[in-house]
């Protein structure tokens, strides 16, 4: 059957937390054990699901993420074809349990992707390691108005998309720099007979338009993809718009006992954003169509990638990427009626990933690689007035960044229902960094970190799968945090502070969870999971970054999913984060991380024959709540406004035309899926009420 996805639990877990485990497993190996059908018992029928589910068979050793012992959600392009996915491709994640995954409309800023208490960086997507065929995504040091370690994923396409697979927590080895919360590989679709050539015109609210083309073939031994994308938008807020360009041209071959492929990319896109709102202005009468400031932000992004990739075409053999890119990106983020930050990159990124699987029967599997990274360039952030530069800079570094390790997993079948798993990562930084804005701050920089893992898979009788594990992630070191650059100033200034001896920021993930299928078409997931920081990189004193204090985040999740016949399913999740707080913070400061406490995401779908064609139907709810932020002097803490999304969707396919129209409702006044607090009050993006998008597609 299509896999649902997978929840995970911790180990380490305070004594009022164990119970609660304890009865949720107990209770699944009840219901799961109870229900066993007997030997003879025909097969369940199968489904099309509106969302990956489980791998029946996960005590078999496998390199592949649904083979971890842990919370593992999968989505494939079959999925992803019922969503409705508009201007952003975070849309994809918005069925996974516990997930906040957006792009604010302020342009191509990043794509936001929180998860289990982590939102250091924002709406970026940092702390979660993204892979994209095995090219690392995350871009360090950046000053796109984004921060350390953003993830930048608008290059890509709903056409491009084969396979996503979101890991919880650190427990996989094979995934570096930001794996803190977890991590995501996503793997690109290939050409021939897998997929199908198509040409697709859609048109939403707010001027959004969109042509698409998507050329697949087959000429002799080589499989080609050519994926073309145009997307314009006005925007809901005054001043804002968006123009991008996406290509896509992958080769694939098959030579002995390998896939080889050789994909190129380009994206472009100029945007303008329209920044934030006071909530309490708009609560007074303030147009929430408005633009901060009445100056609207602006940026642009250009950004050419090459990558040669070989898998092997079984579970074991050697693989290899390499990749280069030129990656170059600003933003300009408005701060007063004249003045903007303007934010840059221009950056060429290099490196690769090689190894060797070894399969031992069914009985274990050994990877084993090498991973490096080189990322030279320039990196600053200037203020701007009047749309024009200024003298003044908030930093301005050259960048030379190296990042080099090792990494080894294995699985092991001690038992016919016992799995272990184990695996370890070195990562290696030398960085050499010059300051142009504080030269005396110029500085190389030697680091390493060491992360284990360690977890295992019990069947515990067929239906209920129970799994546990503890695991080590890091987030290197931001140059920034290495070199610091002070107060607001000309290039060339003297002063300046080195921050050497900083270490890269550790976390240690304790999960234990569960997976059980108590009756025919029934999937349950339960988690529970404890990350513990204590060597959180703060800001101890101007200029000043350490390791210091230790932050928690604790939590768990449920997810259900219902499959009672051939043409529906459903899905319901909750997501609640206990802790999520500095556990130290500094005299004054809020010790509350601003994520949701409580997520709850649940959907259904309908498939079914309707005259000549096929009818889908899809309806999809999402809700965050109590997202702590501190306002006023001295701080007072508050709640934001409960979130709410209505998504609704009908498909229609007929011979070789393909029809959709989706509806996006966002209830309540004001609404906004990202805001940040701040002395004077909430500041919200608002995004429209509703919002409406049709789709017409020609398969050729």
């Amino acid at each position: 059957m299509p896999a649902l996805p997978r929840r995970a639990i911790p180990a380490a877990l305070p004594v009022h937390t164990l119970p609660r485990a304890v009865l949720i497993a107990c209770a699944a190996h009840g219901i799961a054990c109870a229900t066993e059908a007997p030997a003879d018992a025909p097969a369940p029928t199968q489904v099309v699901e509106i969302r990956g589910s489980l791998n029946d068979d996960r005590m078999t050793p496998s390199l592949a993420p649904e083979a971890l012992p842990g919370t593992v959600n999968t989505i494939t392009a079959e999925d992803i074809a019922t969503l409705a996915i508009g201007r952003d491709i975070s849309n994809i994640f918005q069925r996974i349990p516990g997930v906040v995954a957006n792009n604010i409309d302020q342009g191509d800023t990043g794509n936001g992707f929180r998860m289990r208490g982590f939102a250091t960086q924002g709406t970026h997507g940092a702390d979660t390691a993204i892979y994209i065929d095995g090219v690392p995504q995350n871009i360090p040091s950046s000053q796109g108005g984004a921060g350390h370690g953003p993830a930048f994923l608008e290059w890509m396409t709903a056409d491009m998309i084969d396979s996503v697979a979101v890991v919880k927590g650190p427990v996989s080895a094979l995934y570096g720099d930001q794996n803190r919360a977890g991590s995501i590989t996503i793997a690109t679709r290939e050409g021939g007979a897998a997929t199908p050539s198509s040409a697709a015109i859609t048109l939403a609210s707010h001027g959004g338009r969109r042509a698409s083309l998507t050329l697949s073939g087959e000429y002799g031994a080589v499989r080609s993809l050519l994926v073309a994308d145009r997307y314009r938008s006005d925007g809901f807020r005054h001043g804002a718009s968006n123009d991008r360009t996406n290509l896509f041209w992958k080769l694939s071959t098959t030579i002995g006992d390998g896939i080889y492929s050789l994909r190129a990319s380009y994206y472009r896109s100029d945007y303008a954003g329209a920044g934030y709102l006071s909530l309490p202005a708009m609560e007074a009468g303030l147009d929430p169509h408005s633009t901060q400031f009445g100056l609207p932000g602006f940026g642009d992004a250009h950004r050419s990638t090459l990558v040669f990739n070989r898998q092997p075409t079984g579970a074991a053999g050697w693989f290899a990427t390499v990749y280069a890119e030129d990656f170059e990106r600003s933003r300009a983020i408005a701060t007063s009626t004249t003045l903007h930050t303007f934010g840059y990159d221009d950056r060429a990124i290099y490196g690769g990933r090689a190894g060797n699987t070894w399969a031992f029967g069914d009985s274990a599997v050994l990877t084993a690689g090498l991973e490096t990274r080189a990322d030279k360039g320039d990196a600053l952030r200037r203020q701007y007035r009047d749309r024009q530069p200024t003298a003044s800079y908030v930093n301005n570094q050259e960048l030379d960044l190296l990042t080099y390790g090792a990494f080894v997993q294995g699985q092991y079948r001690l038992l016919p229902a016992l799995k272990l798993h184990a695996g370890a990562r070195y990562d290696r930084f030398e960085y050499d960094l010059v300051n142009r804005k504080l030269p005396a701050a110029s500085t190389p920089y030697r680091g390493s970190a060491f992360t284990p893992k360690l977890g295992l898979l019990w069947s515990a009788c067929p239906g209920l799968d129970v799994f546990a594990n503890v695991a080590e992630g890091f987030r290197s070191p931001a140059a920034e945090q290495i070199s610091a650059s002070g107060s607001l100033g000309p290039l060339g200034a003297p002063g300046g502070r080195i921050n050497a001896g900083i270490d890269p920021s550790k976390v240690r993930s304790h999960d234990l969870g569960i997976q059980a299928r108590p009756a025919a078409g029934w999937n349950v997931a339960g988690a529970v999971y404890t990350i513990r920081n204590d060597d959180e990189i703060v800001n101890t004193a101007p200029d000043v970054f350490l390791p210091s204090g230790q932050t928690t985040r604790r939590g768990y999740e449920f997810d259900v999913n219902w499959q009672p016949g051939r043409a529906a399913s459903a899905y319901f999740s909750y997501g609640r984060i206990l802790r999520a707080r500095l556990d130290n913070p500094a005299p004054g400061a809020g010790a509350l991380l601003s994520v949701p406490a409580h997520t709850w995401k649940a959907g259904a779908q309908y498939r079914g024959a309707l005259g000549a064609g096929m009818l889908t139907l899809n309806g999809d709810v999402y809700v965050t709540a109590r997202n702590p932020y501190y306002t006023g002097a001295p701080s007072v803490r508050r709640d934001m406004p409960t979130y709410v999304r209505y998504t609704l969707r009908s498909g229609y396919d007929i011979g070789t035309v393909q029809a959709s129209l989706a509806l996006v409702v966002q209830p309540h006044r004001f609404a906004s899926d990202i805001a940040y607090g701040t002395a004077a009050g909430l500041l919200v993006s608002t995004v429209p009420r509703t919002q409406l998008e049709g789709s017409l597609r020609y398969f050729f």
